[in-house]
């Protein structure tokens, strides 16, 4: 899985992408409202650990998530 973090402009918050192996979006949330879009991915219960390398990870950058 991979994680992109992409910044937001003027009243455009900024999101998160979280994408599968073969680069297809999986889920799509901004970085302030993470919940529910986890919980529908199946990955609530790993939402704090991905919300602290959200919080690190520069905007632009892909990294990959070994979950």
């Amino acid at each position: 899985m991979y994680i992109i973090k992409v910044k937001g402009v003027a009243k455009i918050p900024d999101y998160v992408q979280l994408r599968d192996e073969q680069f297809t979006l999986l889920a799509y949330f901004r970085v302030d409202r993470p919940e529910k879009h986890l919980e529908k991915v199946g990955l609530g219960d790993k939402a704090n650990y991905i919300m602290n390398i959200v919080k690190d990870l520069p905007f632009g950058k892909i990294l990959k998530l070994e979950i």
